[in-house]
């Protein structure tokens, strides 16, 4: 299985409702390097990955979602019950996946 691969099948456990940060994927990996989980979620093309569920360690919404930029990630998050600070940040003390 390639890394684009593994990430995808990492990012699948992801609960709904939450969300884990691009590092969290990483170090479920293996890799310390959180941009090479960026890389593939915004190459991704399959809509069963949840890729909206994956935000920055600040719980900032990714500038280039790859559908349809942050605008639809935040409607899919809000749609799970995804609590938020404010427009554009996930509240990650209410809504981080800490088991998945």
């Amino acid at each position: 299985m390639n890394f684009f691969n593994q990430v995808y099948s990492v990012v699948k456990r992801i609960p709904e409702g939450k969300v884990v940060t691009y590092g969290m994927v990483a170090q479920k990996l293996g890799t310390k390097d959180a941009r090479k989980i960026g890389w593939a979620l915004h190459a991704n093309s399959d809509k069963d990955v949840p890729c909206h569920r994956v935000v920055n360690k600040a719980g900032k919404l990714a500038d280039n979602f790859a559908f349809d930029g942050p605008v639809e990630q935040r409607r899919r998050l809000l749609a799970e019950g995804v609590v938020f600070l404010n427009s554009s940040h996930v509240d990650l003390k209410q809504s981080l996946a800490v088991e998945w």
